[in-house]
């Protein structure tokens, strides 16, 4: 059956409502004043319902009215979504972007990244998802993911991949580890007995465990528990810098230096990597020229 109401209609029973009378509305749609009010008695015809009090000398909403006012908002904000969509097809622009992103990278950086991205991209859906090494080229090979931030050890072959700015990764434990008490290089003899927490990757084909100095070993396989665990002064591992910022400030975590690993600052290399045969529009162009300069932003913070 035909619906009757007309996107014009909402257009206006709207204007009128936020200019305060028929008159107003009329100016501000260039109308005369008698085709707007032809418009809401056709309108409140069409939906059964009375959308005006006229007994007063300005027409105002009814509680119907005033019902029907918060869905036509609702009806008219996705029918101007709808046609942000169009017409960014009609431009190249994606519906939609996924991406998925180690869980090594800066949250904060995600965070601002996801904020400019609604600013340009207010009609293009975005999905993010956070995996662990060789599962971000696993979702990105299978097409969950059209877009990726992987560390090396977790690039899979098949994938194209850009350098970005480097993480810096930094070996700590609690102020209360037996290890926080040595000054200076530290031995390898006394990483003997002290556990090492290390990520694992939970894909049975993924990427080996990165085993470290210490022979006993806890394996998590996520960066949150790792991070709670050497918190909580049950091992020592590497975290990046960023996630134990405010920790190494408060001293709630500090650094360590295994004489095995000399002077050189351990940094992780992320790669952004996405499949040979995907097409990027705009905004896929956008996330990776953003995620290069937010690394580096990250990079020169670490300095």
């Amino acid at each position: 059956m035909y619906d009757p109401v007309t996107l014009d209609q909402l257009r206006a029973f709207v204007t009128v409502v936020e200019e305060g009378s028929f008159s107003a509305a009329a100016r501000k749609l260039r109308r005369v004043q008698s085709a707007i009010s032809t418009s809401m008695a056709n309108l409140e015809a069409q939906l059964g319902v009375p959308l005006w009090d006229r007994s007063t000398k300005v027409a105002t909403l009814t509680e119907q009215g005033q019902a029907v006012l918060a869905s036509t908002r609702r009806v008219l904000t996705e029918v101007d979504g709808l046609r942000r969509l169009t017409t960014g097809m009609t431009l190249g622009l994606e519906a939609s972007v996924s991406l998925c992103l180690d869980a090594f990278f800066p949250v904060k950086a995600l965070v601002d990244l996801c904020a400019t991205f609604i600013r340009e991209f207010p009609a293009v859906d975005l999905r993010i998802d956070t995996q662990l090494m060789s599962a971000v080229s696993a979702r990105v090979l299978e097409g969950t993911a059209t877009l990726g931030v992987v560390s090396p050890a977790g690039l899979a072959r098949g994938l194209e991949a850009q350098a970005l700015a480097p993480i810096r990764v930094l070996p700590v434990v609690s102020p209360r580890h037996p290890l926080a008490a040595i000054q200076g290089r530290i031995a390898t003899r006394h990483f003997v007995e002290a556990i090492q927490v290390v990520l694992s990757d939970c894909d049975d084909d993924g990427v080996a465990d990165q085993v470290g100095l210490s022979p006993r070993t806890w394996r998590v396989g996520d960066l949150y528990t790792k991070h709670e665990m050497l918190r909580a002064g049950l091992g020592w591992g590497n975290l990046p810098e960023h996630l134990v910022r405010d920790d190494l400030r408060s001293g709630a975590l500090v650094p360590i230096r295994p004489m095995a690993w000399g002077d050189h600052e351990n940094a992780l290399n992320l790669l952004a990597v996405y499949r040979s045969d995907t097409v990027f529009g705009p905004a896929h162009h956008w996330l990776l020229e953003q995620l290069t300069q937010l690394c580096e932003r990250e990079a020169r913070r670490q300095k």
